[in-house]
């Protein structure tokens, strides 16, 4: 009887799946990688008259797709652009009705992010 010995049989491993976590946050998490997906994070920066006075207290204000988090965030913009972020403020601005002569529909909302440097460093948002 134990001439013949059983196989084992060899199970697959397959990838764990996560629930709610998107894909950003694997690569993100990676140790020893430098983070280059900021096109995946930061759409374009929002300049308008609010945002220009947030500069005063060195606060920058960015467009961000919306399954950007807080960190994927600081990170995109301490790899872009050199700087120290202090803390990121999210803002998710809802859609609204519009109406063009008989026609309803909606404007798109948006996320934007609030992003706090340190002090004496600068971002050139605008190309002088």
């Amino acid at each position: 009887m134990g001439i013949f010995k059983k196989k084992e049989k060899k199970q697959e491993s397959k990838p764990k799946m996560t629930v709610g976590k998107p894909a950003l946050v694997k690569a993100t998490a990676r140790q020893g990688k430098k983070f280059n997906e900021t096109w995946k994070i930061l759409a374009k920066p929002h300049v308008t008259e609010k945002a220009t006075d947030l500069i005063a207290k060195n606060q920058y204000v960015f467009e961000v797709f919306p399954r950007a988090g807080k960190t994927e965030i600081k990170k995109a913009v301490e790899s872009l652009y050199g700087v120290k972020v202090l803390g990121v403020g999210i803002v998710n601005i809802p859609r609204r009705k519009v109406r063009v002569g008989k026609t309803m529909g909606f404007k798109g909302g948006y996320k934007k992010a609030i992003v706090r440097i340190q002090a004496g460093q600068k971002i050139e948002v605008l190309q002088r």
